[in-house]
């Protein structure tokens, strides 16, 4: 995730909380989908689903730090 805004990502993590909180909820979500997806934590569809527009919101918003630490630093 980020790969090519890695030393963005490194710096809002030790600099901004709430990158923090929105990358550790992207995490965890990421393993409960996967977890999910591969028969290791069973859940319904609609849980599934909104644990997944859940994932893509909090890398969304994180996608919008990164690009305004960018433009601030430019």
């Amino acid at each position: 995730m980020f790969e090519y805004d890695q030393d963005i990502v490194e710096t809002l993590l030790s600099d901004n909380e709430n990158f923090q909180t929105l990358y550790q909820q992207h995490h965890e979500l990421k393993e409960k989908v996967t977890n999910a997806s591969l028969g290791i934590s069973p859940l319904d569809d609609l849980t599934l689903g909104r644990m997944k527009k859940q994932k893509l919101l909090a890398k969304d918003k994180m996608a919008l730090l990164i690009e305004r630490y960018r433009q601030e630093h430019a």
